[in-house]
């Protein structure tokens, strides 16, 4: 095994388009590691830098103790499972996973045992003299990660392996990556555009913005403590919903005011974000996750300055909980980073003056399936301000008592 590091690597392409710009990063010995961001960010371009696939325009990649810049892709020792499968039709599922290794005059005996134990680990022993046009797509998939296993390599390097399988199998897949990963403990870099493989697959998930590296941290460290407003937003399902707001002191504690409601900001959250105190009478981004919204009638007894009115919209009943898009008398963030976020969700962030004049805005919130807001009426939500989120409108940084650890600049 080997750990695998990005030595201020840079990409520039001959026409001037940087793609990668200054990457730092180091996988440990055996670690998953997630380059995850919207399409275009340059995740890919790294990984096939890595894979000797593209030309390394600064810096150093190394793998071990080796400087690969200058090494064949055939001869660093690692192996790739690309999106396609790759299989050859022909071939029995038996002789795709094999037919590396006869490339590379493998003795047929140690050949044989590499496929089956690769077979095994893989559940792939039933389908071994089967063609790939009579398996599933998830067969499929665990024969392409099969002839990379076979290799015994020093790396893996996976470029979105599961964007062709429906959602279902996906989320099979990904705890199967898992769990081979595991057994296997070699060194793993996986790229994905979805932010829900990143968050459940990866030891450490690297956030890519624009070609520069975000945040690289533990997955509950990004969810918790997102360096910037990019990160915030990027990471989460439904999206963190990002308000424009002010922060307000009354009679000696700090409030949220969005639009003409406010939030009583508690000790507890102030204690975690010191820095908040320095905000007051500014102007700043607020950060409200979907999950920290409830319907008020589950939770009657909470406090009349921990709610807010909405109007809703859309519900969307999905058994194990209801998924509610609002209006809210309050203006959408509008920064360079929001409007990225917007873009790559196909959404948009300023959605201009209500019927009263007022700037209004889209809210998402993840309720109880016991929920009973309707569609087209005034709603009232309680929100757990101990897990708001704050940034800078200017930097986009997280408001904290410090720069968050784990981060990198925006």
């Amino acid at each position: 095994m080997a750990v695998v590091a990005f030595d201020a690597v840079g990409k520039v392409y001959p026409d001037g388009t940087r793609a990668v710009t200054s990457m730092d990063l180091e996988i440990g010995d055996r670690e998953f590691v997630v380059l995850v961001g919207p399409s275009g960010c340059g995740k890919t371009t790294a990984l096939r830098m890595v894979a000797g696939l593209e030309e390394i325009s600064e810096g150093r990649v190394r793998i071990g103790d080796r400087v690969v810049n200058d090494v064949p892709s055939r001869e660093r020792d690692i192996a790739m499972v690309f999106q396609s499968y790759a299989l050859y039709p022909h071939l029995s599922v038996y002789e795709n996973i094999a037919f590396g290794l006869r490339l590379k005059k493998v003795p047929k005996d140690e050949i044989d045992r590499r496929v089956r134990e690769a077979a095994r680990v893989l559940d792939l022993e039933p389908w071994l003299r089967r063609k790939p046009r009579n398996l599933s797509g998830g067969q499929r998939q665990r024969v392409a990660m099969g002839r990379a296993i076979v290799r015994e390599p020093a790396a893996f390097l996976m470029d979105e392996p599961l964007s062709n399988l429906d959602a279902k199998l996906r989320v099979a897949m990904r705890a199967e990556i898992a769990r081979l990963q595991q057994e296997l403990g070699v060194t793993t870099i996986y790229v994905t555009h979805d932010q829900v493989e990143a968050m459940t697959m990866g030891d450490r998930v690297a956030v890519m913005r624009r070609g520069e590296l975000q945040q690289v941290a533990p997955p509950q460290e990004l969810y918790d403590r997102p360096v910037n407003v990019f990160v915030g937003g990027f990471i989460g399902s439904p999206a963190m919903n990002l308000l424009q707001g002010r922060i307000e002191d009354g009679s000696g504690s700090l409030a949220l005011r969005l639009g003409e409601q406010s939030l009583a900001l508690g000790r507890e959250l102030l204690d975690a974000r010191p820095a908040l105190r320095g905000w007051v009478g500014r102007e700043l981004i607020a950060g409200i996750r979907p999950e920290e919204l409830e319907d008020v009638a589950l939770a009657s007894d909470a406090p009349a300055d921990r709610r807010l009115r909405l109007h809703v919209q859309l519900r969307e009943a999905l058994g194990s909980e209801v998924i509610v898009h609002a209006r809210i008398a309050a203006p959408a963030a509008h920064t360079e980073q929001v409007e990225e976020l917007a873009e790559d969700l196909g959404v948009r962030t300023l959605d201009g003056g209500g019927g009263n004049g007022e700037a209004e805005a889209t809210v998402v919130g993840r309720f109880s399936p016991r929920s009973t807001v309707r569609e087209g009426e005034a709603a009232e939500v309680v929100v757990d301000t101990r897990q708001l989120h704050f940034f800078d409108p200017e930097t986009g940084l997280g408001i904290y008592d410090e720069k968050p650890t784990g981060g990198a600049s925006p």
